[in-house]
């Protein structure tokens, strides 16, 4: 029972705490709603979910082999991240806001593989719940990791949703959307300084 609290646990922190892929998912949520949203956060989910099987199956050897492979996700997850970024600081402030811009199942499956927080996440999570002669332990892991990844980034999603009630006019949906994709890159550029330092 404690290895089970333990992997919701680990399973919580990591998905809960902002990031940048909770941060395009409360953006969306304010712009387009929980409805809308959830595509994304469904593509965030799983991507995360393929992510930590594909490492859980054996290529965190193929990491501590080529150490540089981390480092150049990094920089291009940073890259990707900017890019969302600048996307959601340059939406437009209308209420009504077209359905071309909307963050996609792709972005989100993507965002999450170029995702340093994700690839740090997946690392640790396969080396404290994986025990090589029992692959239920490791399974049992990713089913707990898939449900409370997918209750996170739906709450982000729905806190995004509720913060409209403040973003009645397009001015502040403005600021809002000037704010969160500044944070998005502020926070790419800060993982890109960290790979050089």
């Amino acid at each position: 029972m404690s290895l089970l609290f333990a992997m919701f646990s680990f399973s919580l922190a990591m998905s809960i705490s902002p990031g940048p892929v909770n941060m395009v998912i409360l953006s969306s949520g304010a712009n387009y709603g929980v409805r809308k949203t959830f595509s994304f956060v469904s593509g965030g989910t799983i991507g995360f979910t393929s992510l930590l099987l594909f490492i859980g199956l054996g290529f965190y050897k193929v990491i501590d082999l080529y150490p540089l492979l981390l480092k150049y996700l990094a920089i291009s997850g940073s890259l990707f991240i900017v890019y969302m970024g600048y996307l959601i600081a340059s939406s437009k402030p209308k209420l009504d806001i077209n359905e071309q811009n909307l963050p996609t199942f792709m972005q989100g499956f993507l965002l999450q593989w170029l995702n340093p927080k994700a690839w740090i996440a997946s690392v640790s999570g396969v080396s404290l719940f994986s025990v090589p002669e029992n692959n239920q332990v490791f399974l049992t892991f990713l089913l707990i990791y898939f449900l409370v990844c997918y209750l996170s980034l739906f709450s982000w999603s729905v806190l995004g949703d509720k913060v409209t009630i403040l973003l009645s006019n397009q001015l502040r949906l403005n600021l809002f959307n000037q704010l969160m994709g500044g944070l998005l890159i502020v926070t790419a550029c800060f993982l890109l300084y960290s790979q050089f330092n």
